[in-house]
């Protein structure tokens, strides 16, 4: 057989590749798009039993009711309630005035049952349903339209309780009144085992001659007037609470006979101060007693304040008992009436030999050694204290009036203000800087009472302006008189603590927590202090 040509048979290999390629494309496209096709349907069965479980899920979870925007809101059946209980109540009282004590019963009745919906409705954290709120509120709305024709209308009713609502808090003002004298009578008097204190060691000092002699001797001591040693003054007539500093004092410093401590008390207290302090032993250290009747040089031509100490109008505002409530029942306490309150000012004056020394308050306790103190440099400042404005309210603006010209035009009414209670004073700076006619100054200046109200403070703050060197904290804790919630941390860590405020540590209304603090420096053993106590 004869073989063909090789140019014939060419040709209908290229037809053939013409038609391959196509149907191998769409093969090709076809196949993809099952695949893709096939995919998605298996993603779409994997994610649906997922979706399918999350819907499941979904309505397990509730959001819990606000009780609170239910009872306000007023579309709400449980301010309905609300509303209707309150009436309900007001009613209940009427009927009671009224001795109608079948229906008060039955509105009580159901103000327990509203009150029972309403707490039920609250623990499940759903709303008060149309079934549950609608006997309740028919019941009520005709208990309520029964007292209504039995005694007032809503209006009468609203006034009425407005005038009981009136009347108690009358009453609770009153009651308030009525607690803050007898805490401020309770702070003023003196407790009968002190003033008995008082009257044994009087007897004595009347009795023994003796005493009056050593006590002429100890102040003609040249120790009273070493600029060597360390001097501290105390200005009270509170015996006991003056024999605690000095013991605390004492007891906590190192080298206690370089001690002095200069007292000054009235002329009450005097015999049994000296007859105390002649007759007890403080670790070597020195302590007089001065009254404040020996200061002559202080009377009414010299010292402004003294005139106004004198004053009818001044005496009768502490003494008089004034009920006007809009004045402030501390500013009528005794105590801003005394002179001895005064003589922190006229420490210059009653120590004139002496540079430097540290005023303590007689309702201190002292924990450390206070001698560092002397060694501490004020800058050329004449007081060292410990500032108090870590509170707002410790700030000039709240100890004086600075609508006053006067005031506002002189000072900061955002300076800092400071205690006094602890205090180291430059005797040479204050002379240098004529502190204490500042000091009768602005008391001249204040004769009316416009620029502060009675107290030391205020004048301390304007007279000491200027011339306060502050302290670190933990040289002066203050507030155990009032303040039951002082960090111990602070307490222990502080150098004096003070009970300033109302509860005295020697008060039966003294804070108990701090009341230990103050005890283990009274000398309990002392035979007339065991006498008074029992008797």
């Amino acid at each position: 057989m004869r073989r063909r040509a090789a140019d014939y048979r060419r040709p209908v290999r290229r037809r053939i590749s013409y038609w391959i390629w196509p149907l191998l494309g769409l093969f090709c496209f076809v196949a993809l798009f099952l695949f893709v096709v096939h995919h998605t349907h298996d993603q779409d069965q994997v994610v649906q039993p997922i979706v399918e479980q999350d819907k499941k899920v979904e309505p397990v979870v509730h959001a819990r009711l606000n009780f609170t925007a239910e009872v306000l809101s007023t579309m709400s059946f449980a301010r309905q309630l609300a509303e209707q209980m309150t009436l309900a109540k007001a009613y209940a009282i009427i009927a009671k005035e009224h001795s109608n004590l079948q229906l008060a019963w039955e509105l009580s009745s159901k103000i327990r049952s509203c009150q029972l919906l309403l707490s039920r409705a609250a623990m499940r954290g759903e709303p008060i349903s149309l079934d549950e709120a609608e006997p309740l509120i028919k019941s009520l709305s005709s208990l309520i339209f029964k007292a209504q024709d039995a005694y007032y209308d809503i209006a009468t009713t609203i006034m009425t309780m407005k005038s009981h609502i009136q009347a108690l808090e009358e009453r609770v003002h009153a009651a308030t009144v009525q607690s803050t004298v007898f805490g401020q009578l309770a702070a003023e008097a003196l407790p009968k085992s002190l003033h008995c204190l008082n009257v044994k060691l009087l007897a004595d000092w009347l009795r023994r001659p003796s005493l009056q002699q050593l006590a002429d001797e100890r102040k003609n001591s040249p120790r009273l007037v070493d600029n060597d040693l360390y001097h501290f003054c105390i200005f009270s007539d509170n015996l006991l609470a003056v024999s605690a500093v000095v013991n605390s004092t004492v007891i906590n410093a190192d080298h206690p006979k370089q001690l002095v401590f200069h007292v000054v008390t009235n002329g009450v207290n005097y015999g049994a101060m000296q007859t105390w302090f002649l007759s007890n032993d403080f670790k070597g250290s020195t302590v007089v007693v001065q009254n404040i009747e020996e200061l002559t040089w202080l009377n009414a031509s010299y010292s402004p304040v003294v005139r106004q100490l004198l004053d009818p109008t001044s005496r009768a505002y502490c003494f008089g008992g004034s009920q006007d409530f809009d004045i402030d029942l501390k500013f009528q306490n005794p105590k801003y009436m005394s002179l001895l309150n005064h003589l922190r000012f006229y420490i210059p004056d009653i120590y004139p030999q002496l540079e430097k020394v540290v005023f303590l308050d007689d309702d201190v306790i002292v924990q450390k050694d206070l001698t560092l103190l002397f060694s501490l440099d004020l800058h050329g400042n004449v007081n060292g204290a410990v500032e108090t404005c870590l509170e707002a309210f410790h700030r000039y603006y709240k100890y004086l009036n600075f609508s006053n010209p006067m005031v506002s035009s002189k000072f900061d009414p955002q300076a800092c203000g400071w205690a006094l209670g602890m205090n180291v004073f430059d005797l040479i700076a204050w002379r240098k800087a004529n502190v204490t006619m500042r000091y009768h100054y602005w008391q001249e200046q204040n004769a009316d009472q416009l620029l502060w109200k009675l107290g030391t403070l205020p004048a301390g703050l304007l007279s000491f302006y200027g011339l306060t060197e502050p302290l670190d904290r933990r040289w002066h804790v203050l507030g155990l008189g009032y303040d039951p919630n002082i960090d111990n941390r602070l307490i222990e860590s502080a150098a004096v603590i003070h009970f300033n405020g109302n509860m005295k540590p020697w008060l039966k209304l003294a804070i108990g927590r701090y009341k230990p603090l103050w005890d283990r420096y009274v000398n309990q053993s002392h035979k007339y202090l065991q006498d008074c106590i029992t008797s």
